[in-house]
Order: structure tokens, then C-alpha cells, then sequence
């Protein structure tokens, strides 16, 4: 009967568990046979090429704080103490580029990105401290509220005691990526893993082929019996082996005969697979080819709009997961509807000088951009109000389409006003010396 109970039974109920660290799929195996894990994954020129252009563009873009005006205008909020923590010193140890910087690589390699929220009294955030994910747990307790759950090393800050500590979610900044639960994010170098394995594997066949002298390998035949096989490898190695022995003249005794059995580099489409992967682990970031060094396929023409695609297809989801995590973790419930956070990407998007100034004098003729807001966004000195800094000029002959009609007949009504006595009497003198000057010319 127990057969048949283990045989029919129904299926088990799922178990909700998030363990952050452990999405990284099973210790990194790959099908290349090379073991690929966050730390030698980075040792690709490839992945350290994307991980680094995305950390810093994240980095590099400034960060403010906003706070809604009652017209619906909105206003940097600097006497907020949350700005200050964001846009200068997010802790005493760090700035706030290489705050973002280090999060941002935390989260292109493991897939999540921690921080620690130090409160004050008042429950204001006073500091932000990274934490390592390879050493976080996300779970839920015996109620179902989510807790983090992480493993102290002598390297963090001494802002937790003991060896693991458990963190409410009011205290944890957590940027989740990717993810089938839209709790924890899967790391993108676990689910690329068997492409930088391949790619880990054809350099370091490159590098074994060079090292021997790009010479490669091949079997010693002896018409006799070898009584010592292991000291005429050795030999031969020590006298041919290695890039220092390359070239040298080998000399064959006792009727020996050397036949290589090795592929070439030609046959293995060494380079090409090496190019291919580049583009691979590239396509895995969503990197553009052109800024990791594969100008191949980029020209004048479309090199600056692959980097417009970069900034709308690349960046933009990333700084929407910063923005709206920040927002969700750092402000109170009452400050929501007051502040938002945002990146401003519109120095990544800003043209040539050319087509900036074309912009420029496009909103400036049309009345939507006067002096002072043009010289802000190119970060030049504002003119005085006096000098006319803050006007807002328009071309004379543009009115709205509904005073059209009455601009004519205001035009109209005007050149049929009688003239004044003086502008009349002029007329009539003018008349009368015309009158005259006819006389004349007609008696002559």
C-alpha cells in the first residue's frame, strides 16, 4: 500500500523560498567544461568592458531629488536631507559615483544589488552602505513577511553585529534585475554562463598555443620499443617546448619521426569563434559592438544613433529600476506623493554643437526658451534680468490662429482713421504745387 501512496499521491505544495544568493544556478559549471562564476567571468575582457561602461554610465548620470509644486511645477529639493546622501555622500567612506558604481556591478554580475539603510531617530536616512549578494538571503519568516538574512565578513562596515544578521526590509535598499518571482533577480552571468565559459576556453587555448611556440602538438614515433617514454617526452619538451623554443631545429635519432595531430587555428576558426563570442557576451549587456572596441560594423552614419539606441534601450530600464527602488525603500509613506527621485540622462542625449544651437534657436524664436534657459543647460553665466535674460521673444508676424481675422480688420480700421488737420493741410499744399508744375510744362 505505501508503494501505491508514494506512486498516486498528490503533488507537494510549492514552497515559496528567495534565496538570493543561491540563483546563481549551481556553482558555475559550464558545458565547455571551464568553471565560470562573478569573479572570473570578470577576468573577460568582454564582460569587464560591458560591466564597466553600464556601472558608470549609471554612476556618472547626476541624481537629484524633486519636490512637487503646488501648480504642478516641480524644484530640487535641497534642504532635504536624503539629497545631500544621494548626489554627494551616501556614508563617510564613499561618494556617491562609486556608491552607484559599486552597486551597479553588484547587480550586472550577481543579478541584485544591496545596501543598508542607517535611520535616525526621526527614522531619516542618515547613510547608505553596500552589502556583498553572494553573502544575502532573501526568505520569508513563519507569517509571510519578507526578511534579509546576511553573512558579516571583516570587510563590511562595522554597522551590524554579529556573524549573520537579520535585516527587516525597512532597512535593506534592494534593486532587484531580472527575475521570474519579482523578489530576487537571477544573475546574468549564471544564464550566460555556457557562452563565457566558450569564450574563457578559446583564450585559453590561444594562450597555450602561443606559449608552445604556435606550434602543435603531435606524437613521436619510434619503430622500437621506448623503455623510458616519460624521459624522451620530457626531453623533447624541455628542448622544444614554449614559446622561448620556438622555431629551433629538431633532430630525430634512432629512425624517430614526429607527426603532428593537432588542428590548426585555420581549421578550429580560432578568431572567428573568439569575435563571435565577443559578440555574444555583448548581446548577453546589451552593449552596442562600437563601444567595447568592434567597430566593424559602425560608420559616421550610424555610430551616433546605435548610441541613442544605447541610452533608450540600455540605460533606461536600468535607471527606472534605481529610480523606482530608491524611491520605494528611501522615502516615508507621507513623502511619496511630495518627492520623487530621477536620473537625468539628457546629457547623454544631447547632439553636436550644431544641433544644439539649431534647437536652441528654434525654442528661442518661438518663445519657449529665452537666454538664461539656454546658457543653464549649456552651463554658461546667466544675464541680468535688466539686460533681458528672462525674456521670452516671438516673431512679430506669428499670432494665434483665432486672432487672425481680427489682426486684419484692427489693421484696416486704422488705415481708414481720417487724418489730422495738419497731415491734411500738407496734402493740399502738395496738391496745389503739382497742379502748378502741370500749367507750366503745358504753356512751354
Amino acid at each position: 500500500m505505501g508503494i501505491f501512496n508514494r506512486w498516486f499521491r498528490g503533488r507537494d505544495a510549492p514552497k515559496d523560498s528567495t534565496a538570493g544568493s543561491s540563483y546563481r544556478f549551481f556553482f558555475g559549471g559550464t558545458t565547455s567544461g571551464k568553471t565560470v562564476t562573478e569573479r572570473s567571468a570578470m577576468q573577460m575582457t568582454a564582460v569587464y568592458s560591458c560591466v564597466r561602461i553600464l556601472a558608470e554610465a549609471i554612476a556618472g548620470l547626476p541624481l537629484h531629488l524633486y519636490r512637487y509644486g503646488e501648480d504642478g511645477s516641480k524644484e530640487k529639493a535641497l534642504d532635504h536631507p536624503l539629497y545631500a546622501l544621494l548626489h554627494d555622500e551616501p556614508n563617510p567612506e564613499m561618494t556617491s559615483f562609486v556608491f552607484r558604481e559599486t552597486l551597479m556591478t553588484h547587480l550586472l554580475l550577481w543579478g541584485n544589488a544591496y545596501a543598508q539603510i542607517i535611520r535616525n531617530g526621526k527614522g531619516e536616512v542618515v547613510a547608505l552602505y553596500p552589502l556583498m549578494p553572494n553573502r544575502m538571503a532573501v526568505d520569508r519568516d513563519e507569517h509571510g513577511q519578507l526578511y534579509y538574512e546576511y553573512q558579516t565578513s571583516q570587510d563590511d562596515a562595522h554597522t551590524m553585529k554579529g556573524s549573520v544578521v537579520r535585516l527587516s526590509p525597512r532597512d535593506v535598499l534592494h534593486v532587484p534585475g531580472l527575475g521570474f518571482d519579482g523578489l530576487v533577480g537571477y544573475s546574468p552571468i549564471a544564464m550566460a554562463k555556457n557562452a563565457i565559459g566558450l569564450a574563457i576556453a578559446t583564450e585559453e587555448y590561444g594562450s597555450k598555443f602561443f606559449a608552445n611556440g604556435a606550434t602543435p602538438g603531435g606524437v613521436l614515433e619510434h619503430p622500437n620499443v621506448v623503455k623510458d617514454p616519460e624521459r624522451v617526452r620530457s626531453s623533447w619538451n624541455a628542448a622544444f617546448g614554449g614559446s622561448a623554443n620556438a622555431n629551433k631545429v629538431a633532430v630525430l635519432e634512432e629512425g624517430m619521426k614526429y607527426t603532428p595531430i593537432s588542428i590548426s587555428p585555420e581549421q578550429a576558426q580560432f578568431l572567428e569563434t573568439r569575435k563571435f563570442q565577443i559578440d555574444e557576451i555583448a548581446r548577453i549587456f546589451r552593449v552596442p559592438p562600437h563601444m567595447i572596441g568592434d567597430l566593424e560594423k559602425s560608420s559616421f552614419s550610424n555610430i551616433e544613433q546605435q548610441s541613442l539606441e544605447f541610452v533608450k534601450y540600455t540605460l533606461d530600464p536600468w535607471v527606472c529600476r534605481w529610480e523606482q527602488s530608491m524611491q520605494r525603500a528611501l522615502l516615508k509613506a507621507d513623502e511619496k506623493p511630495l518627492y520623487f527621485l530621477k536620473f537625468n540622462v539628457d546629457g547623454l542625449l544631447r547632439g553636436d554643437y550644431q544641433s544644439r544651437m539649431n534647437g536652441y534657436a528654434v525654442g528661442r524664436q518661438n518663445g519657449w526658451m529665452s537666454a538664461n534657459d539656454i546658457r543653464e543647460l549649456e552651463n554658461l553665466d546667466r544675464i541680468a534680468k535688466e539686460d533681458g535674460g528672462d525674456l521670452y521673444l516671438v516673431n512679430g508676424n506669428m499670432v494665434p490662429l483665432v486672432s487672425a481675422g481680427a489682426a486684419y480688420a484692427a489693421t484696416t480700421q486704422e488705415t481708414e482713421e481720417p487724418l489730422s488737420e495738419e497731415t491734411e493741410k500738407q496734402a493740399q499744399e502738395a496738391e496745389q504745387s503739382d497742379r502748378v508744375r502741370e500749367r507750366r510744362q503745358k504753356s512751354l
